[in-house]
């Protein structure tokens, strides 16, 4: 009995639970008393900054959960949160029933991250890359060549173009790779920081397409952060719309068109719609 019981348990534990995360930032006052200098010796004052502000949601296990809302919005500093990368000032944060500060050393075998900002050694080649994180992560040379070759075909990379240098790979390859990198070990949730942007519109399919595909055959839990409207219609079982750092509406496509009272309204149209009422509350608000 206890061991069914523990099952369930484990069976009904969210993928990613968060409970009024709230994350501050610091930033120094301008130029000029007026703008923030304080005492006698011209200390410039600091002026806090709230990135993420008291955000509260679960994902079950399987699902893609995309974060819609612009630049600056908060997106990227939850996504760090949720990959141990900084620490949350206030709330909780929970993958898989574990503790993001607590047990951040188990979360992180759990996760990876793509980001539009990925980083590489750009004089060695794509390969060189990849088989560098296999070592770190303990994937065997030749099981992880085959590996990454197939996760790459699958997004349009040819195999010939894998051994070149990621200096003289487009944009859209070396986000190719960066995903590759980040499926090495077949993550249970995979943090996915606006992984498109800056692609061309067949290098963006692609990557929208494996996305899907991963969920699909691996059973994997995705939370997509986007400004791209169109992508988050198009991937994401559930969106939420972020401002400042807030969650301003969140459910499935279906319910943000109910929201709204417009059937067959597009997610730009719901994002317009909301936008012009909500977001002039909460700015009030503040």
């Amino acid at each position: 009995m206890e061991d069914r019981e523990a099952v369930k348990d484990e069976q009904e534990t969210p993928a990613v639970a968060c409970r009024g995360v709230t994350k501050y930032f610091e930033e120094r006052g301008g130029e000029g008393r007026a703008a923030g200098w304080s005492g006698w010796f011209g200390r410039r004052a600091r002026r806090r900054i709230t990135a993420v502000d008291r955000v509260s949601f679960t994902m079950p296990k399987g699902e893609i959960f995309g974060i819609l809302g612009p630049n600056g919005s908060g997106k990227s500093t939850l996504v760090r949160m949720l990959s141990t990368l900084i620490l949350p000032d206030a709330g909780e944060i929970q993958i898989f029933g574990r503790d993001v500060v607590a047990d951040s050393l188990a979360v992180r075998r759990l996760i990876n991250r793509v980001s539009v900002d990925a980083a590489f050694f750009k004089k060695l080649s794509a390969w060189e890359n990849l088989s560098y994180s296999a070592r770190l992560y303990g994937v065997p040379r030749a099981e992880a060549r085959e590996r990454a070759v197939a996760i790459l075909e699958e997004m349009g990379f040819s195999e010939g173009k894998i051994d070149q240098p990621v200096e003289a790979l487009s944009r859209g390859m070396q986000q190719k790779v960066a995903i590759a990198r980040a499926l090495f070990t077949s993550p249970a949730l995979l943090l996915m920081d606006e992984p498109t942007t800056g692609l061309d519109p067949v290098s963006k399919r692609q990557v929208q397409d494996y996305t899907l595909r991963v969920r699909d055959r691996h059973g994997a839990t995705v939370l997509l952060t986007t400004h791209d409207m169109d992508e988050a219609e198009r991937v994401c079982d559930r969106i939420a719309i972020i401002h400042r750092g807030r969650f301003i509406v969140e459910g499935t496509l279906d319910e943000l068109r109910e929201r709204v009272g417009r059937a067959g309204a597009s997610l730009e149209d719901i994002f317009i719609e909301l936008t012009g009422k909500e977001l002039v509350e909460l700015d009030e608000e503040k």
